[in-house]
């Protein structure tokens, strides 16, 4: 159970960090970030300030305890923001390092996958919608 955990930590960690230190240079609109999401990506400048505030809001609900629904949501939106990457390069041909540009995010999302799978019990939401014995009772008659 202890590797469990410490598998768990590696694997979020190495999500937050990417996706959270990310979030923070698209919010300070680093000139490197801005290029590649408005002359090669060709999505408005705009768009880098709303993916860059829900990075960062991501990193920081995957880490912290409890909040079990938000921590599904994150993943969620890690994942979507991951994979949308790599196809949004592969789609205008990649650029500077072709491969790594499509590469690191779906390494990055295999992490966020690995980090959501061994979440340990206390960071799970469980059963959305118990069984109520008592109903289940009179629909068996």
């Amino acid at each position: 159970m202890k590797t469990k955990i410490i598998a768990y930590w590696i694997t979020t960690i190495l999500v937050a960090f990417p996706i959270g230190s990310g979030g923070v240079f698209q919010l300070a609109h680093a000139q490197a970030s801005v290029d590649g999401f408005v002359r090669i990506l060709h999505y408005p400048a705009y768009f880098v300030t709303i993916l860059g505030f829900w990075k960062v809001a991501g990193a920081i609900a995957i880490l912290v305890p409890r909040f079990p629904r938000l921590k599904e949501w994150a993943y969620a939106g890690i994942f979507f923001d991951l994979t949308g990457a790599a196809a949004s390069c592969a789609a205008v041909g990649g650029y500077g390092a072709y491969a790594f540009h499509i590469l690191a995010p779906l390494l990055i999302c295999v992490l966020a996958v690995a980090s959501w799978a061994l979440r340990p019990d206390s960071r799970k939401i469980g059963i959305l919608f118990p069984a109520n014995e008592s109903a289940n009772k009179g629909e068996a008659k």
